[in-house]
């Protein structure tokens, strides 16, 4: 097989390459961001044929070599007697030993055969697993481009979905789906519902004003953790007064980061309490035991940081009920924000935050992984000014607003022909749970 490989600034120019060097009928093996651009694997049709006749077959198809001697060669020939052997045998052999070391041996000659069974079957499987996912692909790039034959309203939609920011894997699963017999309109207001539906948001405010408790909010460097701590503590101040509420931060390696929490609670009214290690928390939080409300700031961590569990097993470990929300970056790319959430779920998370609204220019990204990670999301902040800039989530107020945030068409509109090499190689709902957990209605 002639495996070559294409990269690019975008999945678009990636397909482009790979038409222009292999053609229009190239089998995509695979598609995925490195290092800042987007890898494709890509075999040319032709060469596809040449995996249903492997080489060990055309080896075995080869004629045995026989060794030939002459009939004559051992006639007649007469055995001469063994010479006797230099040592004498022992008078008290001991056969049970000798039983003992055969058997050994046989063992441990079956478990070589076994290992190297073991192996072959397992490349075996390799193998079938790889023609089943070209099968799989090709199958599937045959059926979008029917589908859009077809059903062209589902290609429409589809477009709609990839320019909001919403992930090929959970678009194709959502067009499958797609009832038939409705236009284009028809179809897109489905498909909103659909995502509205499956967005967890809290109903109002009172599972944190109301009901209190510790809070801590968590998430990579840069994502406004600091900032949305204050937001939330002026609304406590708000309904609670200053004396209910109480601030933490473990944030001591950013340069000006306990300041900025420090300011903030200062304009409230609001002593906040720093600390170091999870003996500190754990000694602070018994201490401010009695506040309605704690509110901790927490170090920004990257997502690919080791520390991250160990900033997980500090919060879980205090003796508290500390519940930990998720600040999601809504600028941050879909797979970017995947690792987030994976890295920071740890024994599970109370909910999430989504920041930065009003710097992104799609937010379909941070739904798609709302929706598919089952989070609950709390509150949604577009902007720096506290408190006004928070707000509860709305889903189809957000939902709404990430088809109209459609990201610029020029670079991320695919053309008809690069549609089905788009879902060819995205997974389905046998392959990926989170697809299998969206409700339909």
């Amino acid at each position: 097989m002639n495996v070559k490989k294409f990269t690019a600034a975008t999945s678009r120019d990636a397909l482009r390459k790979v038409r222009e060097a292999l053609g229009p009928d190239a089998v995509i093996l695979s598609n995925r961001p490195v290092d800042g651009v987007v890898e494709i694997l890509a075999l040319a049709s032709d060469d596809v044929a040449s995996i249903s006749s492997p080489a060990h077959e055309t080896e075995m198809a080869q004629p045995r070599p026989s060794l030939s001697i002459p009939p004559d060669t051992y006639a007649n020939r007469r055995v001469a007697p063994s010479p006797a052997p230099a040592y004498a045998a022992p008078e008290s052999f001991d056969m049970s030993m000798m039983a003992s070391q055969m058997s050994s041996m046989m063992q441990q000659a079956m478990n070589q055969a076994k290992d190297s069974a073991s192996a072959e079957m397992s490349g075996m499987m390799n193998e079938i697993r790889a023609m089943r996912g070209l099968m799989e692909s090709q199958l599937a790039e045959i059926a979008w481009g029917t589908t859009q034959q077809r059903e062209p309203q589902k290609a429409g939609v589809l477009r709609e979905m990839l320019a909001a920011g919403f992930s090929a894997s959970l678009s194709r699963y959502l067009i499958e789906k797609l009832p038939a017999g409705k236009d284009a309109a028809e179809s897109l207001r489905w498909i909103k519902t659909v995502l509205a539906r499956n967005l967890t948001t809290i109903s109002n405010e009172d599972e944190i004003l109301e009901k209190g408790g510790v809070f801590a909010l968590v998430g990579p460097t840069g994502v406004g953790k600091t900032t949305s701590t204050a937001k939330l503590a002026a609304r406590c101040v708000m309904r609670h007064g200053p004396e209910k509420l109480a601030l933490i931060t473990t944030d001591a390696y950013r340069i000006g980061g306990h300041e900025q929490l420090r300011i903030y609670g200062k304009i409230l009214g609001v002593m906040v309490h720093s600390v170091k290690d999870e003996s500190d928390l754990r000694i602070a939080l018994k201490e401010l035991r009695n506040k309605h409300t704690v509110l901790i700031d927490t170090v920004g961590v990257s997502q690919r940081d080791q520390n991250v569990a160990e900033q997980v097993a500090m919060l879980s470990e205090t003796g508290a009920d500390v519940k930990r929300l998720l600040c999601l970056n809504s600028t941050s790319t879909n797979e970017t924000l995947n690792e987030v959430v994976r890295a920071y779920q740890g024994s599970g998370l109370a909910g999430c935050i989504m920041t930065k609204l009003d710097e992104a220019a799609s937010i379909g990204n941070v739904l798609d992984v709302v929706i598919r990670q089952k989070l609950n999301l709390f509150y949604v902040s577009n902007g720096q000014r506290v408190p006004e800039d928070l707000h509860l989530a709305d889903r189809n107020m957000l939902v709404d607003r990430a088809f109209r945030l459609k990201r610029d068409a020029a670079a991320t509109q695919f053309s008809d022909a690069e549609l089905p090499l788009v879902m060819a190689n995205t997974s389905t709902a046998r392959n990926d749970r989170s697809l299998r957990e969206v409700s339909l209605g």
